[in-house]
């Protein structure tokens, strides 16, 4: 069990974050064609649009959120979907795209610090130095050769950007049992649809086909399927650590621009590759464990019959075969080690 949260929660935050890291240099390509509303809503509609074609090819059931988790769904879509990628075009309209990138590494750092002071997620000091560290390596790629911090008249916009996605990210937690596709599919429906009436009310006209289909691609990879992975991350490992792997979406950005664009590979980059390698590994080879108890709960996700999963089926279901269906977990206590997963949300004594 611990060892298949560890394959799939890291690997799905990592996937996520370069394809996020490509995002921004292609769509300050695109505004040179879109105007920032515009872009922001074929983005979202592109990541809307193509998860449902997913899960209407692949046949995927809906699976709703219940009572206040509309409210988490509502807030996720609003501040995520509508109000961040809008704040990030207007940032990118005025400023380059390498220091747009570097700025939302302050993503990470606000949904490390709401997860951990205002969610109350647990972590520890090694999780802390992990996380340090990343913050480093980001820090170490905002510096100019002549010590001076890469921010333009753009920056307000973009961490603006970053605060919104990080309140986000922290009540995406609260629905991230929800099947991943179906909760991306909706998000980018709805503010896709949303900004790009918004965008048609501002007067920004409608681009010429070929960019608005480069956008509807783009958003599909960057935003529909990153969101996918991303809580799927947040599923298995919480908040605090699959922000943590997705802090690395800068540096794959400038890792693609050296493989792809032949840029040169300078000290900063190596500095901060090595720093943000040693956060991850850090939080890599984590092992939380202690005594912990589980209260007694009934919810619908995906699901192997293992330690948590002991209930009862109409039909029996063979060991080792991944289903959904509602179930209830009875109270239990036991010790193994843990992320702070959809079973994991217990309390810490510091």
């Amino acid at each position: 069990m611990y060892q298949h949260i560890v394959s799939i929660g890291p690997g799905a935050a990592l996937a996520a974050a370069f394809l996020f890291g490509l995002s921004v240099p292609a769509a300050k390509w695109l505004l040179a064609d879109v105007g920032p509303w515009g872009l922001a809503g074929w983005l979202y509609a592109g990541s809307g649009l193509g998860l449902t074609f997913y899960r209407w090819a692949r046949r995927l059931p809906a699976t709703f959120p219940e009572g206040r988790e509309w409210l988490s769904l509502g807030a996720s879509t609003v501040l995520g979907g509508m109000v961040a990628p809008v704040l990030l075009m207007v940032g990118l309209s005025g400023q380059g795209a390498a220091s747009a990138s570097l700025l939302l590494n302050a993503e990470g750092v606000f949904t490390t610090l709401l997860a951990w002071f205002w969610f109350r997620e647990n972590f520890d000091t090694r999780i802390a130095i992990g996380m340090v560290a990343i913050v480093a390596g980001a820090a170490v790629l905002g510096v100019r050769e002549g010590g001076e911090l890469a921010l333009s008249s753009g920056a307000a916009a973009v961490l603006g950007a970053c605060l919104c996605w990080a309140v986000d990210n922290n009540v995406t937690r609260k629905v991230a049992h929800l099947d991943a596709v179906w909760l991306a599919s909706v998000k980018g429906l709805v503010a896709g649809a949303a900004n790009l009436g918004l965008s048609a009310y501002l007067g920004e006209g409608w681009p010429a086909w070929v960019p608005a289909m480069e956008a509807l691609l783009l958003g599909w990879l960057s935003y529909g399927v990153s969101l996918t992975l991303f809580v799927v991350g947040l599923r298995h490992l919480g908040t605090a650590r699959t922000s943590a792997y997705f802090s690395q979406a800068p540096l794959f950005g400038a890792l693609c621009s050296v493989l792809l664009l032949g840029e040169p590979v300078d000290s900063r980059l190596i500095a901060a590759a090595a720093l943000m390698g040693l956060g991850v590994w850090l939080h890599l080879t984590e092992r939380h464990s202690h005594e912990h108890t589980h209260d007694a709960i009934e919810h619908d996700h995906v699901h192997v019959h293992d330690e948590h999963h002991q209930h009862e089926h109409d039909e029996p279901a063979p060991p080792g075969t991944r289903h959904r269906h509602r179930h209830r977990h009875e109270p239990l206590r036991h010790s193994h080690p843990h992320f702070p997963d959809i079973h994991h949300r217990h309390g810490h004594r510091r």
